[in-house]
């Protein structure tokens, strides 16, 4: 049964024909009283809370309503509703518990989604917390990788080490439902294959599936990557153009890097995923969107937000479910079935069926210090491979291609000092640090962006917000 929860009658009148029209059981509430006797008194999957009451417009006795909600039954879905949409409210409502704002006026469409999605993810993942961090876990898993594979495609995420069989019985659990998921973890963790098992486990996996690196898009070319362009719209707009959003409607659109965007994409972004529409560049012409957003980044994003880089209603927008990928480090005895999964695949490619990778090279693999993770991994066994002509890798094989990465203090010495950092404000300490780094490393963007522990789109990015000259590689 879902319960409407809102003092104007024709709003409960529609509400009511909505939902009875989809199939669902509906009781009614005109004050917060009446709600939590319902509460009390019956079986409430799902409720949809206006956030004011008689003359209140600042949302406060919604909240109130939504808290003792909250206390009365931690488990039950609320979706706020209010004609008095602001970002405050909104993110007060989240932090508190809710599991999404619809603005009055709402679309139909729009809020049965949300509907259908929270009471998926309640009936999928009732048991399960909103951050899926294995590493502050200590309950090992009762699934086993095999059984696992039996249910889902998991497709080439290899590993069956507790943490990433934790992740993987969470994919499962989630793909079904529309809940936007944030993967966060450090570069070259599988970011991007996560992504997709989500996609290939979903209702959706015989629609698009649209990846986006955001920290490769200029901001001023945002909105017609985005949300596309038609001819005439701007200089050079010579043909109309399908933005990625329309790409993948009735898909999944995965943001890579958005803790790369600039706060104004922010802003064009958040609209998109809190009304499910957009507007094409050029035309006034309103369009309707239904997709699943899944975002990676291996940027804090509460942190971000703490200084002021990342709205909070953005933030809470993209992780109703956040995934924390582990580390290489974190999961060595997941190494070894990596290396295995490379050296056959590679097997084929460079036409050596006798390639091997001997007992104590693997045991010198388990202690490298690899923090470009499965990336570095793949790419440090590839050129092993290629360079070394012998059917049996041995640690010898492998050490002269061991490249460590540079660290920012490998460049910290120049000649010049840097300035008073207590006088600096942290973008100015930013581009410090990457004039600093361009100048030791003599304008290669490939080796500044690898000390910095940035993408080359991510560094292009930022060379070319800062108005620093480089030369195209």
């Amino acid at each position: 049964m879902i319960l409407i929860v809102d003092d104007d009658i024709a709003v409960r009148t529609s509400l009511s024909l909505l939902m009875r029209k989809e199939k669902f059981d509906v009781a009614t509430a005109e004050t917060p009283e009446e709600a939590l006797t319902h509460l009390t008194e019956n079986v409430i999957e799902l409720v949809l809370l206006d956030m004011n009451f008689s003359n209140d417009t600042s949302g406060n006795d919604g909240l109130n309503l939504l808290a003792q909600i909250r206390q009365q039954d931690a488990h039950v879905p609320v979706i706020l509703i209010t004609g008095w949409a602001t970002i405050d409210l909104a993110v007060k409502g989240m932090k508190i518990g809710a599991a999404d704002f619809i603005s009055k006026p709402w679309q139909n469409a729009h809020l049965m989604q949300s509907v259908r999605t929270a009471l998926a993810l309640r009936e999928a993942n009732e048991q399960t917390p909103k951050e899926v961090n294995p590493a502050q876990r200590s309950a090992p898993s009762s699934v086993s990788r095999r059984q696992l594979d039996r249910q889902y495609d998991f497709g080439q995420i290899i590993g069956q080490s507790e943490s990433m069989l934790q992740i993987l019985g969470t994919i499962g659990r989630i793909a079904a439902t529309d809940a936007s998921v944030l993967i966060m973890g450090e570069s070259g963790t599988g970011k991007e294959l996560i992504a997709e098992a989500i996609h290939q486990n979903s209702q959706r996996a015989k629609r698009p599936f649209v990846k986006v690196n955001l920290g490769g898009i200029s901001t001023s070319l945002f909105e017609s990557e985005m949300f596309g362009h038609i001819r005439g719209a701007f200089t050079d707009a010579r043909y109309d153009r399908t933005g990625r959003f329309e790409l993948a409607n009735r898909g999944t659109i995965f943001l890579d890097e958005i803790g790369e965007l600039d706060l104004s994409s922010q802003v064009k972004l958040l609209r998109v995923l809190q009304d499910r529409t957009f507007e094409i560049l050029g035309s006034s012409k309103t369009k309707t969107l239904d997709v699943r957003v899944v975002c990676a980044t291996n940027r804090n994003l509460e942190e971000m937000v703490a200084k002021g880089t990342f709205r909070e209603d953005l933030l809470y927008r993209i992780n109703l479910i956040t995934i924390q990928l582990p580390s290489l480090r974190q999961r060595p005895d997941d190494i070894s079935l990596l290396v295995d999964f490379f050296v056959n695949n590679l097997r084929s490619i460079y036409g050596r069926p006798h390639l091997e990778v001997s007992r104590d090279a693997l045991k010198w693999l388990k202690q490298l210090n690899l923090p470009g993770n499965i990336r570095q991994l793949k790419n440090l066994v590839e050129r092993t491979i290629l360079v070394s002509n012998n059917d049996i890798l041995e640690v010898a094989d492998f050490e002269q291609n061991y490249q460590p990465q540079s660290r920012p203090s490998d460049f910290i010495s120049t000649k010049s000092p840097l300035p008073d950092v207590g006088s600096m404000t942290l973008e100015e300490m930013e581009i410090q640090m990457i004039r600093r780094a361009m100048e030791f490393h003599r304008g290669k963007v490939a080796r500044v962006a690898k000390a910095l522990g940035l993408t080359r789109s991510a560094l292009y990015r930022r060379l070319e917000k800062y108005s620093i000259p480089f030369d195209e590689e």
